[in-house]
């Protein structure tokens, strides 16, 4: 769970539409959630974190909350809300003033008495008099003073956050807590089992599972320690081919899937297993790629393949043959439904996340590029290629600097074979390699032969 160093939860609750997760953004000061003008659009837990002069606290935004639904995908939702209540130490009762109390709000409101959580009453939608005047209606609902808000505009949220502060305890201090989390981004095509293999490495429902492509929409942080090791998982959309996404709610869904990568140091681009390499799956592995992430590919739904009908080294061979430009990348098999082949996925985040932000001294690269420059000499524009120095620049990705006679003039596969040489020597296993190529400094007799001639 996503909640910091111990800090008090807020759980925001409600019925759909009613601006949680507009709150929700408005708290956390960024737009972590999505939001749009129809209901149901949140489905999972989000977490994020809320600072306010010097009290800060975790907040959850939930999906829409209707209890007495028995739609497989709203009950999945529910149990979603509930498990966020359980974990809050307040929960935030949001409603639309608007509407007035409305039948559902009450049933909510009944439900969370029955939990013992303490509740906080906020009255959305708030513009102006007009709305003020219906706020009596609100205390019917038996969930104290409502406090009234325009999450949209910003209008009382300070004085929210200070009711909020009231309720519950101060911060305490933060415990030791294991080393810097590895952020790692699950992307894959929609119904590949993305939230199932989140859910089963973290252990529990932390994402809404269900049958129906598209069930998740918000990239969702879940932060979970394995094995002493630290790591935020970031569950995204699944990722289909441009011409099939038409709906502006599920483009936007996709945006920020694309979007979750920058923020991360590993993406595990999951396949089904059992409905072989698609186009899009090159497609979205490829993306990963763009971006610099470190990269693990993960054949999911092992357990549908019928034993003996293929064998793992021939799905390796398939990946390498259809994504040439990831023969770097490790390959894990799993089965989320079943648990299997999670540990050993733990192994191949750590090996890859390792191999990211890795350093090689300047002296080591230099040596390794001149030597692959005398294996396979190159004349570039008449001229054999030269290599004054090389050193790395940079970690995650690793990005090295080489300083050549003629930068401009070095053909791609070249670049590939110097990259290839790089990581036979270190290794980077599952990481992009970056060159970055530039003029070198005119030799001592090459400046003295141009001052004779002038």
């Amino acid at each position: 769970m996503a909640r910091g160093a111990d800090l008090p939860v807020i759980a925001i609750v409600g019925r759909p539409n009613v601006g949680k997760s507009t709150l929700f953004n408005r708290f956390v000061g960024r737009r972590q959630a999505l939001v749009h003008d129809v209901p149901g659009v949140t489905r999972d837990r989000l977490y994020g974190q809320v600072s306010f002069e010097r009290w800060q606290a975790a907040v959850i935004d939930t999906g829409g909350f209707d209890p007495s639904s028995e739609e497989p995908l709203i009950e999945g939702v529910r149990r979603q809300v509930l498990t966020a209540v359980e974990e809050a130490d307040l929960v935030l009762l949001v409603v639309d003033a608007r509407e007035g109390a409305t039948a559902l709000d009450t049933e909510i409101a009944r439900v969370l008495r029955r939990t013992g959580r303490p509740v906080v009453l906020a009255a959305n939608k708030v513009e102006g008099p007009a709305q003020e005047a219906g706020l009596a209606d609100l205390y019917r609902l038996g969930a104290g003073e409502p406090v009234a808000i325009s999450a949209e505009h910003g209008r009382g949220v300070a004085e929210l956050l200070e009711v909020l502060r009231a309720r519950i305890p101060a911060s305490p201090s933060p415990p030791p807590r294991p080393g810097a989390p590895v952020h790692v981004a699950v992307i894959g095509r929609p119904n590949v089992g993305k939230s199932s293999l989140v859910n089963a490495m973290v252990g529990a429902e932390r994402v809404l599972v269900h049958e129906a492509p598209g069930t998740t929409r918000d990239a969702v942080d879940t932060t979970l320690v394995y094995e002493g090791h630290s790591y935020v998982l970031v569950d995204t959309a699944g990722i289909r081919r441009k011409g099939r996404v038409h709906e502006p709610l599920e483009k936007l869904a996709v945006v920020m899937a694309l979007r979750s990568l920058e923020r991360c140091q590993v993406a595990l681009v999951v396949l089904a297993a059992s409905e072989g390499i698609t186009a899009q799956d090159a497609h979205i592995a490829g993306y990963a790629d763009q971006a610099g992430r470190a990269t693990a590919l993960v054949v999911n739904k092992w357990d549908l393949v019928p034993r003996g009908l293929v064998r793992k080294a021939e799905v390796v061979e398939q990946l390498r043959d259809r994504l040439p430009f990831l023969e770097h990348t490790p390959v894990c098999f799993t089965s989320a439904v079943r648990g299997e082949g999670v540990p050993e996925l733990f192994d191949t985040i750590d090996k890859v996340a390792a191999e990211f932000g890795r350093r090689v001294g300047p002296a080591e690269v230099t040596a390794t590029l001149r030597a692959a420059i005398e294996r396979r000499p190159v004349s570039v524009g008449g001229v054999p290629l030269a290599l004054q120095s090389a050193s790395q620049v940079s970690a995650a990705p690793p990005t090295f600097a080489l300083r050549v006679n003629k930068p401009d003039d070095i053909h791609f596969s070249y670049e590939r074979y110097l990259v290839k040489s790089l990581r036979h020597a270190f290794g980077f296993a599952g990481t992009p390699i970056r060159l970055s190529l530039r003029k070198g400094a005119p030799t001592r007799a090459r400046a003295g032969a141009r001052r004779v001639r002038r």
